[in-house]
């Protein structure tokens, strides 16, 4: 029986809460269990004054977890989801993705703006490409300018001035308690980053004590959204930090996936949605991918590289 569990997680107060969320949760069910919390710093957390598209795309806040996983020196890890790339480094696996937070995104402001009451040439601070595409979508006349760091490093720079408003994860606003002004965006405004709000659990293959151990952590409902959005994903051969918004949503037994590939300045505009049984998600997420790019995303995407 194990003793000791060693979860890897990043450092900023975010990852840290997120990877206690799962060690009391653990506790709560093995409570005799030491739990240790390793934290290790990702490239993704060294740069910070590049944008994230000009870095790269691959495990840009994963891949350093990752190797300490696979090196043993961590029994575990916990993920953002959206954070994660749709290919698996070989040698490992994901064994549980926790109920999902609120997947949407919110507008912070100093005033409480909406996207509609947001003053002409407003700067508004964001480093996703998603993002930055749907608000000029909506709102061509903004002034949207890249914003990095952590959560709390973006609220700082927001209430220097240095911005009008910025947009953020509602999910990790609600995991760390944050009181904002804040205005939540519409999933019909701005489609989320696919796995947007849920944490997975990464370990070893073969170890099928952990897997067994951290079952209880999975649901079932957004695991198997998450599979469907991270699909569409790998059908348009696009990575996490693609202008690419997707959210899947189980009713009954039907799985219904609405997805879009936006041009950097908002111009151009592919969506389409696809419902089917829930069981077939990641099938239903390559077919709508595929119908995605027939309509156009591939041109889009091919003139991003």
């Amino acid at each position: 029986m194990l003793k000791t569990l060693i979860i890897g997680s990043r450092a900023s107060k975010l990852a840290l809460a997120q990877a206690n969320l799962v060690r009391d949760l653990l506790k709560e069910r093995y409570p005799l269990l030491n739990i240790e919390i390793k934290t290790i710093t990702t490239i993704g957390d060294k740069i910070l004054d590049v944008s994230l598209d000009k870095i790269g795309d691959k495990g840009l806040f994963t891949k350093e977890i990752e190797e300490t996983l696979l090196a043993g020196e961590i029994d575990l890890a916990v993920h953002s989801m959206k954070d994660l790339p749709v290919e698996i480094i070989a040698g490992l696996k994901i064994a549980a993705v926790t109920q999902r937070e609120d997947l949407r995104d919110i507008l912070v402001s100093k005033e409480g703006y909406n996207i509609k009451s947001l003053p002409k040439k407003s700067k508004v601070g964001t480093s996703s490409l998603r993002r930055r595409a749907q608000l000029l979508q909506l709102r061509p006349d903004l002034n949207i300018v890249d914003l990095r760091g952590n959560l709390d490093t973006r609220i700082r720079k927001l209430n220097d001035g240095l911005y009008d408003a910025i947009v953020l994860a509602f999910a990790g606003v609600r995991r760390l308690g944050l009181k904002l002004s804040m205005s939540v965006i519409p999933l019909e405004e701005v489609l989320p980053q696919a796995a947007q709000g849920a944490l997975g659990i990464e370990i070893r293959q073969g170890r099928t004590d952990l897997e067994e151990m951290v079952k209880i952590l999975d649901d079932m409902s957004t695991h198997l959204c998450i599979d469907a959005e991270r699909s569409v994903l790998s059908g348009l051969g696009a990575g996490c930090h693609a202008p690419v918004g997707v959210y899947a949503q189980i009713e009954g037994d039907r799985i219904v996936i609405n997805a879009g590939v936006f041009s950097l300045d908002g111009k151009v505009v592919v969506k389409d949605r696809i419902v089917g049984d829930n069981k077939s998600g990641q099938s239903l997420g390559m077919a709508l991918a595929n119908k995605l790019l027939i309509s156009g995303a591939k041109q889009i995407l091919d003139r991003i590289g």
